[in-house]
């Protein structure tokens, strides 16, 4: 052991391991408790696991150290897959949020009455005196949020988003209504809440120094929420906040304190409970409809949701829903419902929805029909970069010439982050289609790109982002690279084996295909999207029989996936086995009734059954559907006659 990692509510243990590894042990020290305890305790993690204390995930020098070490150099070597990673301290000191300290205390060595005008805000190189709450949330934000690091080596006033990419409000992360659910830290939580947006900064609330609440108790929250209001804030509602007249609780008890109510907490790592910083309003009904938590029953757990949300409309009469919550919005989204698309295009363009917000429903419309298209051009213009960012990522669908006239402009976009976007969207535009300039831009832009990969090159997923890269640009024999050397840091990494297969059987290699997708499922046979793919490449090589049982599996463990029913349909019927044929295909009309292939499907199945009249009322709602096209028209025309002939 080389070191003990934490002080409170948990510590770890460190343990050096060959090639410069420092690793975390699973078995952690309960300061409180005064226990030992495991961190996975309803987990068997065996040696071969990421997860085991030896694996990729347990490595402090890439997972850990850099927010609890100050000026970390890494170092890693992706050719020899080692580490000679340094560190000025090995704790959180003054520098890792002010810079380089020289010019301080060049600055502390001047009498007071001497000091140069130039060495103001103590001579620091990173100051906060001045600076807007904006500013310091995103000088938080680094070691404060769940992001992924783009730059080598973190450079002090740079943008956030120049050196990180922030997660948006993504399936796993977040409850659909916004509400930490994994470990996400504070960041995406906070800049969903009304106080970010009003220019509450963290250190309203905290220390910076002594890592402690400015108050004590609810007293840190009437700072602002009292009968005089902060005046930084005009629109805060004067009131007695502090007081039965609001909580309706017992004063002293749980109930009482603002915290409870308005930033439940969830628990990480067994021991270490932490709040969602979302400031917001219980709302029980959402629990209802949603399933998403809320504070009233983390306290009353013998009452149920519609209890809670009674109990609010007796003390707050006038609360009263206004509009739909953006949380059904993400629901529906994540669900791939299709009436939710005209939602999503709202949520985006709604500018009253944190940026965070209306991020997530850009990326969501990625999964919906060109209609949605204008709405995301309409965001390559926005004000926040994440919703520019994922606007750019949804556009991505889009023929090569289309999205050339809008995203070649992005290139010029003052946040990199947005711009490696466009680089990675781009990546199959050839250079000599662009004026020179924009082919510098963007061969600019694909080394920002790379260099964010390779800062976290220990890790599998930068070379799964490598080998899409590489597929984009025809180099497929450093994409193979980039997929095998993700594999081989994490066998278990479904993404890079399912891309890897994809490529394999663009190149007509369908026996390595089939093997990288035959191991995935072993690793993973719940996983319907493997059985997916494995029935696609069957049936491609007419491996019917074979496809068919894929597909089956795929159909039983996506059942809400319409487009999975239709291709076990469609094989089914091409292998005669036409009743179960006909319920696949009405299970995928029922999971999504207006998608045109699943329609004519339909129509094409009862004129070959030589049932003209069960076709018709499909026929006309494919009409309906594609009003523009003369052949829907047609067809319905000469099916209506069959019919007429029939009866």
């Amino acid at each position: 052991m080389v070191y003990v990692f934490g002080v409170d509510p948990l510590q770890q243990y460190l343990v050096e391991l060959p090639g410069g590894r420092i690793q975390s042990l699973t078995i952690a020290w309960d300061v409180r408790q005064k226990r030992w305890f495991h961190l996975y305790p309803n987990e068997r993690i065996k040696a071969d696991d990421p997860l085991h204390w030896t694996g990729l995930y347990q490595n402090w020098n890439g997972m850990c150290a850099e927010c609890h070490t100050t000026n970390l150099r890494k170092g890693y070597d992706v050719a020899s897959d080692t580490y000679s990673t340094t560190w000025s301290e090995i704790n959180v000191s003054c520098q890792a949020c002010h810079g380089p300290g020289g010019r301080h205390v060049d600055w502390a060595a001047v009498p007071e009455g001497e000091r140069d005008e130039e060495l103001e805000d103590y001579g620091l190189l990173v100051g906060f005196a001045g600076k807007d709450s904006f500013f310091e949330v995103d000088s938080c934000a680094p070691c404060h949020s769940r992001r992924a690091r783009m730059s080598q080596e973190y450079r002090h006033f740079e943008p956030f988003l120049d050196l990180f990419r922030p997660e948006i409000l993504a399936e796993g992360l977040y409850f659909t209504d916004g509400q930490i659910l994994d470990e996400v830290y504070v960041y995406g939580s906070f800049v969903q809440s009304k106080m970010y947006r009003l220019g509450v900064r963290c250190s309203d609330c905290h220390n910076p120094h002594t890592l402690e609440l400015r108050q004590p108790g609810n007293q840190v929250c009437v700072q602002c929420h009292q009968a005089q209001p902060d005046d930084r804030f005009l629109s805060l509602k004067a009131n007695d906040y502090d007081s039965p007249a609001h909580h309706f609780h017992p004063e002293d008890s749980a109930g009482a304190q603002c915290v409870n109510c308005h930033m439940p907490e969830r628990t990480y790592m067994v021991v270490d409970p932490r709040r969602d910083h979302s400031f917001r309003i219980p709302q029980p009904e959402l629990t209802t409809r949603l399933g998403a938590p809320n504070a009233c029953n983390g306290c009353h757990t013998d009452q149920d949701s519609r209890w809670a949300s009674r109990m609010l409309d007796e003390w707050f009469p006038e609360r009263v829903e206004s509009r739909k919550h953006f949380g059904e919005v993400i629901a529906a989204g994540r669900s791939g419902d299709p009436a939710a698309e005209v939602d999503l295009v709202t949520l985006v363009d709604d500018l009253s929805q944190p940026a965070i917000v209306r991020a997530t429903a850009a990326n969501l419309l990625q999964r919906y029909s060109e209609e949605s298209i204008p709405a995301l051009v309409r965001a390559l213009e926005d004000s926040s970069p994440l919703v520019r960012v994922m606007a750019v990522a949804g556009l991505s669908r889009l023929d090569l010439q289309r999205r050339k006239e809008l995203l070649v402009p992005l290139l010029k976009d003052p946040v990199r982050l947005v711009r490696i976007e466009v680089a990675r969207v781009l990546a199959d535009l050839p250079g000599a289609q662009l004026e020179k300039a924009n082919s510098e831009l963007l061969a600019r832009a694909i080394s920002e790109y790379e260099e964010a990969q390779l800062s976290v090159a220990e890790m599998p997923w930068s070379h799964l982002n490598l080998g899409v890269l590489y597929t984009s640009r025809g180099e497929v024999e450093r994409a193979i690279d980039e997929y095998l050397l993700a594999i081989s840091k994490d066998q278990t990494f479904l993404p890079a084996r399912v891309n890897l297969a994809n490529l394999y059987n663009r190149l007509g290699r369908n026996r390595e295909a089939e093997q990288q997708l035959r191991l995935a499922i072993r690793q993973n046979p719940a996983q319907g999207d493997l059985h997916y793919s494995l029935g696609l490449l069957l049936a491609e090589q007419e491996r019917l029989p074979e496809a068919v049982e894929a597909l089956g599996r795929a159909a039983r463990l996506l059942p809400g996936r319409a487009r999975v029913r239709y291709n076990y349909a469609l094989t089914l019927q091409y292998l005669g086995r036409l009743p179960e044929a006909e319920s696949a295909l009405q299970q995928a009309y029922a999971a999504d009734s207006r998608d045109p292939d699943i329609i004519y499907a339909l129509v094409a199945f009862y004129l070959q059954k030589g049932d003209p009249v069960r076709a018709v009322p499909y026929a006309e709602q494919l009409v309906a559907l594609l009003p523009g096209d003369p052949q829907p028209a047609q067809l319905l025309r000469q099916i209506r006659e069959a019919s007429s002939k029939q009866r």
